[in-house]
């Protein structure tokens, strides 16, 4: 929190960072809910609470919001893999990685894939972005796992199990899928202990 001045008011600077924050943060939000179509600059100003104005100050066009959108969400799903805890188990690791493709990250994300098939702005950087944590996340259900990829099959497993994941994902955006998910998750976690013989 920066210095407060004579007023008692927060120096401009710290304001301006909050609304950057709030926008990025209702820009995801209105991702995961209204789609792409949807999420207007004047939507995710009015759902950040700030003028539409105000809002173009920041982002001048709905790429330049939506851009740094896919940026922050690359940040916040790498943050939310940083912090993972330590699974006791492997049903538990399972079902760690299972939830990342699950919420509202995953849901804003999928929603920037489908904008940048369509929008030639947008189409490189999620594409490098999505390299980045794809990479990062494989990495981090390897170390969730306690996997040694050198073992044969183990590479090819948590790839599988990563890609299982997403799909779930996919399959609860249309409904709430988690009955069929337990399940599919259940299998998936014997099949991982299998071939990771723990």
């Amino acid at each position: 929190m920066g210095a407060v001045n004579a007023r008692g008011a927060a120096p401009k600077q710290d304001r301006s960072r909050a609304t950057r924050q709030r926008l990025l943060e209702s820009a995801v939000t209105c991702l995961a809910e209204l789609g792409w179509s949807g999420s207007t600059v004047t939507v995710v100003a009015e759902h950040a609470g700030v003028s539409r104005g105000a809002a173009q100050h920041h982002f001048p066009t709905r790429e330049d919001l939506f851009t740094a959108a896919v940026e922050y969400v690359a940040e916040e799903r790498s943050r939310a893999l940083r912090t993972l805890p330590t699974p006791p188990d492997t049903p538990a690791a399972v079902r760690q990685i299972v939830a990342l493709f699950t919420g509202p990250l995953f849901r804003a994300a999928l929603q920037l894939w489908v904008a940048a098939s369509n929008e030639p702005q947008l189409g490189p950087r999620v594409t490098a972005l999505e390299t980045r944590i794809g990479r990062e996340t494989h990495r981090m259900a390897v170390e969730l796992l306690g996997a040694d990829e050198s073992a044969p099959g183990v590479r090819e497993t948590v790839q599988g199990l990563l890609d299982m994941a997403r799909g779930l994902g996919l399959a609860n955006l249309l409904r709430d899928d988690s009955a069929r998910r337990e399940r599919v998750v259940a299998q998936w976690a014997r099949i991982v202990r299998d071939v990771l013989g723990r």
